[in-house]
């Protein structure tokens, strides 16, 4: 049996077995993290730029935008998973290298919006985009990481997974869509070395490939079922030989969804390690910045290719600089939005301490990734004092979760913003009843 035909079989008989409780928690609280990257990912340029463009694809159609226009399905897929990458505060799984919820999660809202399907129907296809494509990642590893774009590659198969659950599509038709999808992955990393706009892209083109493979499986086209293990097939082409053998192992026992990282700063991920380790030395010993000589962070690989801005000369670049991320969050005590306004990007004090900090690759940090993302942090004050620790976890990983409250309060902060409090806490009320409700959020 080919691997797609493995998820094909166990999405087909997952559909004939209740969701579990903790499950369903745990996709409710995957959604809330979705509403809560999606809203200030609106006024991008990303993606005021990919609405006017969409222009022919919007006010018609079956699916809905969280602004309430209406969409073409495959239109709101794409404009809607680019929203939520776009603010750099979606999900994570650490062990696929991969941003989950912002492809799987768009394409399953759209379709579940376009065939009228009920809550538990749209998070049992959450549920099965997030373990699908999670444990395709994880085969393919940290070679594929090198040169690709997870949230890009995988995300096709997270939103293909989830849009043929919704489709109600059999198993041959299901190995198919995923079969179909393979061949859509994109999502290059240097897309953002230099400049990051299009990098939301990434997960809007995802969620739209997946939606369209589904949707083509379910007319009948078919596609070669062995195109991930096969001498041509994405293993080879865009990872190192990876091993296929125990794909389906844990499938229905060990749930991924329930061991996601949901971001507690806003930015690349890659630089939250070092952020909580130079908070919790400036806690723990009470200096100010201005009491601090040098910083030297030690970090594992990938950390240094996706945030090298040493200089960032605007927002998309600072999100993406270990050095200003480290330095806003001592000068000024977090990471939020604000962190990304014109006044913040050039403050005195936060430049300034950009020049006293520098990094390297620390080999003990590096080997535990991508399993565990930590960094060492040294700070020596002007005092003479050395101050040491390293931080394995970030907040907000499975080893130190935020809390149900903790995603309630993102969802609040970041939606409120651009809807009012009252439709802010609704939605959440919403999302909270999915496992019994006919209506989606």
């Amino acid at each position: 049996m080919h691997a797609v035909e493995t998820f094909a079989r166990f999405a087909t008989g997952f559909a004939r077995t209740p969701l579990p409780a903790e499950v369903a928690h745990h996709a409710q609280r995957a959604v809330i993290d979705w509403y809560a990257s999606i809203y200030p990912g609106l006024d991008t340029p990303a993606v005021q730029v990919l609405m006017k463009t969409m222009a022919d694809d919007l006010d018609r159609g079956a699916a809905q935008l969280v602004q309430g226009r209406s969409a073409t399905t495959r239109a709101a897929a794409l404009i809607q998973g680019t929203a939520a990458h776009a603010a750099e505060v979606d999900d994570s799984f650490r062990d696929a290298m991969y941003h989950p919820g912002a492809a799987t999660i768009a394409a399953a809202l759209a379709v579940a919006q376009t065939v009228g399907a009920s809550g538990p129907e749209f998070l049992r296809a959450v549920v099965l985009g997030y373990e699908i494509s999670t444990r395709i990642g994880v085969v393919m590893g940290r070679p594929h990481y090198r040169y690709w774009h997870n949230t890009g590659t995988m995300g096709s198969f997270g939103a293909a997974a989830a849009a043929a659950s919704l489709l109600k599509l059999d198993e041959a038709a299901f190995a198919h869509a995923l079969a179909i999808a393979a061949t859509f992955t994109a999502g290059l990393q240097q897309a953002f070395r230099l400049e990051a706009m299009a990098k939301p892209l990434h997960a809007g083109r995802a969620a739209e490939a997946g939606v369209l493979a589904a949707q083509l499986a379910a007319g009948g086209m078919r596609s070669s079922l062995d195109v991930l293990e096969g001498e041509s097939g994405l293993g080879q082409a865009m990872s190192e030989g990876p091993d296929w053998s125990a794909i389906g192992a844990t499938l229905g026992t060990d749930f991924h969804i329930t061991r996601l990282t949901f971001k507690n700063h806003i930015g690349c991920g890659h630089t939250f390690a070092a952020i909580d380790g130079a908070q919790a030395l400036q806690q723990q010993h009470g200096f100010g910045h201005a009491d601090i000589e040098h910083v030297a962070l030690g970090v594992y690989q990938p950390t240094l290719d996706i945030a090298p801005h040493v200089d960032p000369q605007n927002a998309d670049q600072a999100r993406f600089s270990l050095h200003y991320m480290v330095a806003t969050a001592l000068v000024h005590g977090s990471v939020r939005l604000s962190a990304f306004e014109p006044d913040r990007l050039n403050d005195p004090a936060t430049r300034a301490l950009m020049q006293r900090i520098h990094k390297a690759l620390d080999p003990a940090v590096d080997a535990a990734f991508p399993g565990r993302r930590g960094a060492r942090v040294t700070i020596t004050l002007r005092d003479g004092r050395q101050l040491t620790l390293l931080q394995p976890d970030r907040k907000g990983d499975p080893e130190l979760p935020l809390s149900d409250a903790d995603l309630e309060g993102k969802l609040m902060e970041l939606a409120t913003p651009v809807i009012r409090e009252a439709q802010a806490r609704a939605l959440l009320a919403r999302i909270w009843q999915l496992h019994q409700s006919t209506q989606l959020p």
